[in-house]
């Protein structure tokens, strides 16, 4: 368990979300509320790159360990877009219903609805220590918004025949995208038993093509002089399948 935490963002449902697991999995012993620190342009051409920035800033601004993430909306049919712009699809200063309704319009007539949401958490330690993580969540584009809770696109985002708007807060986080990238930080951390998504399922059990068990990539980083190697750890679906690489 890392003692004292922040969370690097400065959206409030956001931060409610990453809040609500982080405290399910015992990620931190006390989440630290109430920092002041410079807005953070997210200038990083992926998602990892937007997380680390975050993280890095806050970090060195508070002093404390900084979590952050990043999310993308990657739709098949616009060729993955929006992607690393999916907060920013209808313009700099979007609102939540402007980017849907930009998408919806992008997606009018569109046969092929499927769609994925990716999230890249980042933690990064006062001692220049990193991990980076992503966890995916497939689904469907719905023809019309759907549903009162959530945020984002949330309402338009479906899986299972439901959208996330549709979901409590407690269905949403047994499968998001952001709940199985913050269990994959807290599994590689060694502080979680099982993956996200995966306790209807037995460990042993094979992987089959088109499964919708999560698959997750962690990337562990050190930004001391002395090394500059990247170790990815791939796990898929669980960590009983670990695949170290250099």
């Amino acid at each position: 368990m890392i003692p004292r935490l922040v969370v690097a963002s400065k959206n409030p449902d956001k931060i409610e979300e990453i809040e609500a697991v982080m405290e399910e999995v015992g990620l931190a012993g006390e989440i630290v509320r109430g920092l002041e620190w410079p807005d953070v342009e997210e200038t990083g051409s992926t998602l990892e790159e937007n997380a680390l920035l975050k993280a890095r800033a806050v970090m060195e601004t508070v002093g404390l360990p900084a979590i952050a993430d990043d999310t993308g909306l990657e739709v098949a049919a616009l060729e993955g877009l929006p992607g690393v712009e999916t907060a920013r699809y209808a313009g700099p200063c979007a609102s939540y219903h402007d980017n849907v309704v930009r998408l919806l319009s992008q997606m009018e007539g569109l046969t092929d609805r499927r769609a994925r949401f990716r999230t890249a958490v980042a933690l990064v330690m006062p001692d220049g220590s990193e991990l980076v993580v992503d966890g995916v969540l497939e689904g469907v584009i719905a023809e019309t918004p759907r549903g009162s809770g959530g945020f984002g696109y949330d309402p338009v985002f479906e899986v299972e025949g439901m959208t996330l708007s549709e979901m409590g807060v407690a269905h949403k986080n047994t499968l998001s995208h952001r709940a199985r990238a913050l269990r994959a930080l807290a599994e590689t951390l060694g502080l979680a038993g099982r993956c996200a998504g995966c306790r209807a399922w037995s460990s042993s059990e094979p992987v089959s093509p088109g499964s919708t068990r999560p698959r997750r990539r962690a990337v562990l980083r050190s930004r001391s002089p002395s090394s500059t190697a990247a170790t990815s750890i791939c796990f898929s679906p669980c960590s009983t399948r670990w695949r170290l690489r250099r």
